[in-house]
């Protein structure tokens, strides 16, 4: 096989200590990549299992037992040597205290301030994934006047990680900041959805309508920035999956308010078209907290709404 061509099964695990920092190591010189900062993992053995491979390399590599773990993500990413078949556990309880067993420099970090580090590419989807709460706000279309403003403080009081602000029409940047401020300020993350997007606005990331979706052929900014997208079918999840967005938000599943008229995809097609995506996919669409058990229970990463949140 052409090396080109090589295609390689990774494991790494996601380790965390009590106050919730990411455990990262940094790839050494004789190493391909060497001097990015990244997960601990390493290449799957013939014939072994993954949840084996990842007991085994944090092992080798931290000096850890796993004693519990679970598959939270699967990655593949090409480089121009080879490419990687990436699964992502979350190792919920480990016996010792993790690290470099390898000579590799090592620390714990913050989500927050992993940006702060030369990571390698595949590392920010991880970040995306295991920063995504289980729900997010959108704001009413309202903005004339303060009452978004008033709405944004009394979501984030309520604890609200998310806020995608959405607009029909031109925001001024001065009002998107002020809101991002806000979200600063509450360790909450803004997502912008407005026309004429220049991805360069102050924001976490940016959210695409089904069409704008739809018009792209690759991610639209790096990955650095959080990317979402709306899709209303399995063939607009499927291409918002293929142009790399970190989440995905999936309607109408029931009735709403805003679109009386529009078909719903009901809860059942909503399920089918989760089990056949990879990225996490957020349920809109006639949504409340009381239905979140529910969206988690067919493999949803959460709800988001705009009244019923």
């Amino acid at each position: 096989m052409d090396d080109k061509n090589k295609s390689i099964d990774v494991v790494v695990g996601v380790m965390r200590n009590k106050n919730q920092e990411i455990f990262i190591t940094r790839r050494q010189k004789n190493q391909f990549m060497s001097g990015y900062w990244e997960l601990p993992g390493g290449k799957v053995e013939n014939d072994e299992s993954f949840s084996n491979a990842i007991n085994r390399e944090l092992l080798e590599e931290t000096g850890v037992n796993v004693e519990s773990r679970h598959l939270i993500q699967t990655i593949e990413h090409r480089y121009t040597q080879k490419t990687i078949n990436l699964s992502v556990f979350s190792i919920e309880k480990y016996m010792g205290t993790p690290e470099g067993k390898e000579g590799q420099e090592f620390c714990w970090c913050a989500i927050d301030q992993l940006k702060d580090y030369n990571l390698l590419p595949t590392m920010w989807k991880i970040i995306h994934r295991i920063s995504l709460s289980n729900s997010y706000w959108i704001t009413p279309d309202e903005h004339a006047s303060d009452l978004v403003i008033n709405q944004c403080n009394q979501r984030l009081r309520d604890g609200i990680k998310i806020i995608q602000l959405r607009s029909k029409s031109y925001l001024d940047n001065i009002y998107i900041e002020k809101i991002y401020k806000l979200c600063q300020l509450n360790q909450a993350k803004l997502i912008l959805n407005t026309p004429n997007k220049t991805f360069k606005e102050a924001c976490d990331g940016w959210h695409l309508t089904g069409n704008e979706l739809m018009a792209i052929k690759e991610r639209p900014f790096d990955e650095s920035k959080l990317f979402g997208g709306s899709a209303h079918s399995l063939n607009e999840a499927k291409h918002a999956e293929y142009i790399s967005a970190d989440y995905i938000s999936l309607s109408p599943v029931n009735e709403t308010l805003s679109h009386p008229n529009t078909e719903v995809l009901g809860w059942d097609n909503a399920s089918d078209i989760i089990n056949q995506c990879k990225t996490p996919i957020f349920l809109l669409g006639g949504m409340n907290k009381d239905l979140m058990d529910k969206a988690l229970s067919i493999g949803a990463q959460g709800i988001a709404g705009i009244r019923g949140l």
